[in-house]
């Protein structure tokens, strides 16, 4: 359950601390006063979206933490050490969430850094919320289905992973082979494009770094005159008369003459030996070098030419070379798959017809388990509408399936399929006796919407293991008896669960096991919302108020004490 929820800095609120208890918790205050925003920081806690609007004017981040106790083995925990998260052994997690006036979020769930994808999964485990959302979402009958589904989960979950795989595959089969005939002549015009594309390519015969190859050609042979003349300029420089190669070996002679008469000349004479040796080699080269030079113009003129027909082949198909004959081979791919187009067609239509019969026969036997729990969930609705006042109130969901063409094929005939199955659900209510049962959205009013909403949250409460509910106003548009039986409903759903309720209803509030008022405190300077525990006194006026307005007498007063005295004594009955 939860068991402390701290707040600072967000929206009026500058600093909350509330903490909680089992059993049922309302949350009274006069409007305005700042009890949506209570629920919309602890939506935060539950992977809610976070928005600058939410820190505090003036400030610079807004904080909403929350303390949850769950018990041993509570599939939170398991989830949390599958994130990497350390949980206590008393079975505690610390959810704290931060969010900048820049609007971004920090989130750590035992210190430990995790993300708003981690959160959203771990949220419905620790806190589910019903509101007036809930109750508009039944005048929607095509959110029908999910109130049905989530009631037979443990009937209906294989059937509809089943299910889900293969209308996921025959969805996707169903629109490549409406993507193929509706772009046939798409299809014609692209097969002309790629081919032309692909016969430019190979036209051009290129090689893999062939436009580099050409880069360092053309470089050299622009260059070709300057070489040249520099080899020959050095040639000269070093053989013929008068030349290097002549000085030297004419000063090789003069030291190997003259080397036997004086010992320390001998090291001189073999380094000029060496050099001249050396130099003589170096001019053979460059004379080797002068006649393998063979340059004509119209070489240069080529290498233009087909550099200028790659550079086109680039601003239309790669940067280089060889992404231009990689996209040649993954168009050529292309081609041959679009070239076996009728046997793609073929092959497309054959799977559609294969996973149509294996469709239909989970659809059936999903639509027969759903059936079944449908009779049984409005069993179960009718009989809590009778304890909440409508005694004499029929409820029945309508399964039916709706004939489509283009659907698929099951006991002879087509029907439409979707997502969750062949079947169609309405809520259908008769809150009459002698009206006949019609859609619960074109005749219910507010009060027994409210009525209807929360009897379903009372049977799903029983179906799974999330500790905390959270009922947000959804008393709205009921009074005397059936607000009495709300309230009721409401204090035995919190025998087994904790329960956080906000309410504008005395009956609700006077069966509170912890009552806590929302109000708002305004200064010259700043408005601040204020959370209080009420002592049993303070509860009597809290009472008085919610029944006579802002006038509180001592008549209000002996009413309210009256109406906590018959909510202790009615909780005492049925928690024996």
């Amino acid at each position: 359950m939860l068991l402390e929820l701290s707040i600072r800095n967000f929206a009026i609120i500058k600093s909350v601390t509330i903490s909680f208890q089992r059993g049922l918790n309302i949350l009274t205050g006069e409007t305005g006063a700042g009890k949506s925003i209570i629920i919309d920081a602890l939506g935060l806690l539950l992977g809610g979206r976070a928005s600058a609007d939410f820190v505090r004017y003036g400030e610079t981040r807004a904080e909403v933490e929350g303390l949850f106790e769950l018990p041993a083995g509570h599939p939170a925990l398991a989830l949390c050490e599958s994130f990497g998260v350390a949980v206590e052994q008393d079975g505690t997690l610390v959810v704290r969430r931060d969010i900048s006036s820049q609007g971004k979020s920090i989130i750590r769930i035992n210190g430990q850094l995790v993300t708003l994808a981690m959160l959203r999964e771990l949220g419905p485990w620790l806190v589910t919320v019903h509101g007036q959302h809930d109750t508009h979402m039944l005048m929607q009958a095509d959110k029908h289905i999910n109130w049905l589904d989530a009631y037979g989960e443990a009937e209906l979950g294989a059937a509809k992973r089943e299910y889900g795989q293969l209308y996921a595959a025959y969805s996707k089969t169903r629109q490549d082979l409406e993507r193929m005939a509706r772009n046939e002549r798409e299809l014609v015009q692209r097969i002309d494009l790629l081919q032309y594309q692909l016969n430019e390519i190979e036209a051009a015969a290129l090689t893999p770094g062939e436009d580099e190859k050409l880069l360092q050609r053309r470089k050299k042979w622009m260059n070709i005159e300057k070489v040249y003349a520099g080899i020959q300029d050095a040639y000269r420089a070093l053989y013929g008369d008068q030349r290097g190669l002549d000085w030297l070996g004419h000063a090789m002679s003069e030291l190997e003459r003259i080397a036997p008469y004086e010992e320390q000349l001998a090291p001189i004479v073999e380094a000029v030996q060496s050099a001249y040796y050396q130099m003589e080699d170096v001019a053979q080269q460059l004379r080797q070098l002068s006649d393998q030079l063979d340059f004509e113009p119209e070489q240069l003129a080529e290498v233009e030419r087909r550099l200028d027909q790659i550079q086109n082949l680039k601003r239309k198909y790669g940067k280089n070379v060889d992404d231009i004959l990689e996209y040649a081979a993954a168009i050529q791919d292309e081609l041959d798959e679009m070239q076996h187009y009728e046997d793609r067609l073929q092959q497309l239509e054959h799977r559609l017809i294969e996973l149509a019969a294996d469709l239909a026969v989970e659809a059936l036997e999903l639509s027969v388990i759903r059936r079944e729990c449908a009779e049984r969930l409005a069993r179960e609705i009718e009989q809590q509408l009778k304890d909440l006042h409508m005694e004499r109130a029929r409820f029945a969901i309508d399964v039916r399936r709706v004939p489509d063409e283009d659907g698929i094929e099951l006991e002879g005939a087509k029907w439409r399929v979707d997502a969750n199955g062949i079947d169609q659900v309405e809520f259908l209510i008769s809150p009459n006796p002698g009206e006949p049962l019609r859609p619960l959205a074109k005749i219910a009013s507010g009060g027994e919407l409210s009525r209807v909403m929360l009897a379903i949250k009372t049977i799903l409460a029983g179906t799974d293991q999330v500790q905390t509910l959270i009922f947000d106003e959804v008393d709205t548009g009921v009074s005397g008896r059936a607000a009495q039986a709300i309230a009721e409903k409401l204090a035995r759903v919190a025998q087994k669960r904790q329960v956080l309720c906000i309410t504008h209803l005395p009956q609700v509030a006077s069966l509170a096991d912890a009552h806590f008022l929302i109000r708002k405190e305004m200064s010259e300077h700043e408005t601040m919302t204020v959370v209080q525990r009420l002592s049993d006194e303070e509860r009597v006026k809290e009472l008085a108020r919610m029944l006579g307005g802002a006038e509180v007498t001592a008549k209000t007063e002996e009413h309210a004490r009256e109406m906590i005295l018959l909510g202790q004594q009615r909780k005492a009955v049925n928690e024996d």
